[in-house]
């Protein structure tokens, strides 16, 4: 396996008995349809998206780095994650240990979330001043859209690796990830249907989406436009929001990190079966094209 791929298994295997608790500082956006939480505690980054009026919430936020969030990969400085060798590796949501990242600002409107941070060195626990994470969401009946920013002011040059566009971490009672892998996207071809294993396994998304589903038929969705692979696995532990479980997938582009470097995109989050989460996210696409 290797460097880069080891980097996204073991984003997973956390050390949690010393975190303090996690979405204990929390702000929400709804409108009537479906509900998006982000943790102020952990720079904003995404623990909660839900149907209303009642249900459950599909996303894993067991510790500082399971949410839906920002994560970039640069050159190895030395950090150690536990006995690991690490690199710089800047976090939305916190270091391994429970450290928080830095909020700057928030602000809430009617309509949108925005949030911005300093994020963390994964391994080092150092606040990275040299990096900006801002985040945008807004609610569109049953569809959330999460914009995203990451800046560096820094000087030092970071080799090309790949990057999570996000990093995204749902319930480990959603076992089947569904995409589509064919050569002629939107052409309503059949989808795929696997159960992703450990450690990471790479998929080719050609219409752009994937979703893990559950044994009701029913899961979360999201579209990534602009990025055809992924990154997947399936942690094993006990489901549920805050469980050691989770179904994790991540975008992946090839990208360096240098002095002046900025880097911003756009996912959408959708609800239901396959067919619904397809069909959505092909509307989404007819109005950007």
């Amino acid at each position: 396996m290797s460097k880069v791929l080891l980097l996204f298994v073991c984003f997973s295997l956390r050390l949690a008995a010393a975190e303090p608790e996690v979405a204990s500082t929390v702000e929400y956006l709804e409108n009537g349809k479906v509900k998006l939480g982000v943790d102020l505690g952990s720079g904003g980054s995404v623990f909660w998206f839900s149907e209303l009026p009642d249900g459950p919430n599909l996303l894993n936020h067991a510790d500082r780095g399971r949410f839906i969030q920002q994560s970039y990969y640069g050159a190895p400085d030395g950090s150690k994650w536990g006995d690991k060798d690490w690199r710089w590796n800047p976090v939305q949501g916190g270091h391994y240990e429970g450290k928080p990242a830095k909020m700057l600002e928030q602000k809430k409107t009617a309509t949108e979330l925005y949030v911005k941070s300093i994020p963390i060195n994964w391994a080092g626990g150092q606040l990275l001043e040299e990096c900006r994470m801002e985040e945008w969401v807004t609610l569109k009946e049953d569809v959330a859209t999460i914009r995203f920013r990451f800046s560096y002011d820094g000087k030092q040059e970071h080799p090309a690796v790949h990057q999570e566009l996000p990093a995204v971490f749902m319930d480990y009672a959603l076992p089947k990830l569904v995409f589509y892998k064919g050569d002629k996207p939107w052409s309503g071809g059949a989808l795929a249907e696997e159960v992703p294993g450990w450690p990471n396994q790479s998929r080719m998304c050609s219409e752009e989406w994937a979703a893990y589903i559950g044994p009701a038929g029913r899961g979360m969705g999201v579209y990534f436009p602009g990025t055809t692979e992924i990154t997947s696995y399936r942690y094993e532990g006990p489901p549920g929001p805050k469980g050691m479980g989770c179904s994790y997938f991540a975008p992946i582009r090839t990208m360096a990190i240098t002095p002046g470097f900025r880097n911003e995109y756009s996912i959408h989050l959708k609800i239901g079966t396959a067919a619904e989460i397809r069909e959505a996210f092909g509307r989404i696409r007819g109005k950007e094209k």
